[in-house]
């Protein structure tokens, strides 16, 4: 395997993640997969571009996932259900390195990220109702604070940091932007 992502298991097993605790707002559950792999044993992150035909987050660019349907014993099971349905693979392969701190959303959403190790080899089917198309990124790009830009915003009365990684044309942001920081900010500690 890899010995970033072995670290990486090895860190995010030694502790739990941090769970939002945001009284008097009720947000709606949500998971996603950080889809990790190796590309001529690289390290890259998978990222799906959505349609721009979505009602919600139409164009952006995101992890596989979504919301948690009643039948998902775990918001684990959410993230490998929805990854299976947005990429077309054998979700069955993947391994799990554990789970990254929640994250909320502008709409009402509390994301739960999981990163995982997709196997060589798989061949990607997505679906075209919910992915326009897929690009790895590599890992040592999106770790060059040169491509990382970050502004402030504020929405209802609240100001927060917003994070913007380019990769060519494509810019990733939003929900999607802040998961993947923190996510960076762990390898970057790590390696």
């Amino acid at each position: 395997m890899n010995p970033l992502f072995d670290a990486l298991e090895n860190h995010l097993a030694s502790r739990p993640p941090r769970t939002l605790n945001l009284p008097g707002l009720v947000l709606r559950e949500a998971a996603v997969l950080v889809p990790l792999l190796l590309r001529e044993g690289a390290p890259h992150i998978l990222f799906t571009k959505r349609p721009t035909t979505l009602r919600h987050h139409a164009g952006q660019y995101s992890f596989p996932g979504g919301s948690r349907d009643p039948e998902d014993h775990t918001p684990l099971h959410t993230a490998l259900r929805e990854t299976r349905e947005e990429l077309g693979i054998d979700v069955s392969g993947v391994r799990v390195l554990g789970a990254l701190d929640e994250v909320p959303t502008l709409t009402e959403f509390r994301i739960q990220p999981f990163v995982g190790v997709i196997p060589q080899g798989l061949e990607y089917r997505p679906n075209p109702d919910e992915v326009e198309f897929i690009i790895e990124v590599p890992l040592s790009h999106l770790m060059d604070p040169a491509i990382r830009r970050t502004e402030r915003r504020t929405v209802r009365g609240v100001e927060y940091e917003v994070d913007f990684y380019t990769y060519g044309s494509h810019v990733i942001w939003g929900a999607t932007g802040r998961i993947l920081r923190n996510l960076l900010r762990l390898a970057s500690d790590l390696l």
